[in-house]
């Protein structure tokens, strides 16, 4: 395997421009695309990528793109994208993928033909001998290369092409993607999203310094900001697992409520997300890059009419948030008893 450290995920080399290859790498099972949240339908491609590089003895190579597409196209319509890259790259590690090669997109290596994306990048740079893409690939200037365009092309090259079938929702026969995703956690569904990612929702960012008033109250916080963390679910109050990385290889799950919005109790404009970890007066999180997974929606955000009422719902949020998890309910903390957090 190609070897890479991650701080959440398995080995995996990265490359960014054709310097950073292996030079090693003589054959491969190449898989295209931006792959945001990596949901079913992306790992069902993955899965197949892995298998058939052990298969065939090859190499399994992911060609993915920073920034979106999407965003260098039509930068004024606004995208959340589902993780950040970091996340994005960490999902492939654990898929099984031996090289990432993330591809800096602009508009100028928007203008490669679908021929010579092929050619040129997938074969000859990464030296690709099969090729797994989902059934509605589309790649090239003005997305002009689709599915049957390039089983011709392989079939002229000496490349095999695999095509995977859309997936769909059994419920709603809606297929898995990343569009349906940024609704659902816009609406702060994250229960609906966790079916379609097959696992919790996940955003990482750095824990910074807030107001501390959750500490004063006796429910110190993680604060985590900026544009950087993922798409953040919608404004309201959330069971989940604050992560840290506690060593080279062991992740440290944390059961914590999380509140996100701008907390109209006290009139804050900057919009946040607060873990408070359930009975935990002693952690040191500040500075620390952490990651923060959502299980169940409680409730929305809402303004109450005292502070003794917010007291009161704060109390409840923390016993719903114990029952959801499955770990033992936890009181308030003495502020006085807070050392860090």
């Amino acid at each position: 395997r190609f070897m890479a450290s991650y701080i959440f995920g398995d080995d995996m080399h990265i490359a960014r421009c054709e310097k950073d290859i292996p030079p090693y790498l003589e054959a491969s099972v190449v898989t295209i695309g931006v792959f945001d949240g990596v949901h079913k339908g992306h790992q069902a491609i993955l899965d197949t990528t892995v298998s058939y590089a052990r298969t065939k003895g090859y190499h399994s190579v992911v060609l993915t793109f920073d920034p979106h597409p999407r965003i260098v196209h039509t930068p004024d319509v606004l995208l959340h994208l589902v993780s950040t890259l970091d996340d994005r790259l960490d999902r492939l590690a654990v898929a099984g993928i031996d090289m990432a090669y993330v591809q800096e997109y602009s508009l100028d290596y928007a203008q490669a033909s679908p021929r010579d994306f092929i050619v040129q990048q997938v074969v000859g740079m990464l030296k690709a001998k099969v090729i797994v893409v989902g059934e509605d690939v589309r790649f090239g200037k003005n997305n002009e290369g689709n599915a049957q365009y390039l089983c011709e092309l392989g079939e002229e090259l000496g490349i095999e092409i695999v095509l995977i079938p859309d997936l769909s929702d059994e419920s709603t026969g809606r297929r898995w993607s990343s569009t349906w995703l940024r609704e659902l956690l816009a609406k702060g569904d994250v229960e609906h999203a966790r079916n379609i990612l097959g696992r919790a929702h996940r955003i990482r960012g750095e824990v910074v310094h807030g107001f501390q008033r959750g500490r004063m109250m006796g429910f110190p916080t993680a604060n985590l900001m900026g544009e950087s963390l993922g798409e953040v679910p919608a404004d309201g109050v959330y069971a989940g697992w604050l992560i840290r990385h506690s060593d080279e290889h062991a992740l440290v799950y944390l059961p914590a409520a999380i509140s996100i919005g701008t907390n109209p109790q006290f009139g804050n404009d900057e919009r946040s997300v607060e873990a408070h970890v359930l009975g935990r007066s002693d952690l040191n999180l500040y500075g620390e890059n952490v990651a923060v997974e959502f299980i169940e929606r409680i409730r929305s955000m809402k303004k109450f009419g005292s502070v003794d009422e917010l007291l009161a719902q704060m109390d409840e949020d923390i016993r719903q948030t114990a029952k959801i998890l499955g770990v033992p309910s936890a009181g308030r903390i003495n502020p006085e008893d807070v050392t860090a957090q």
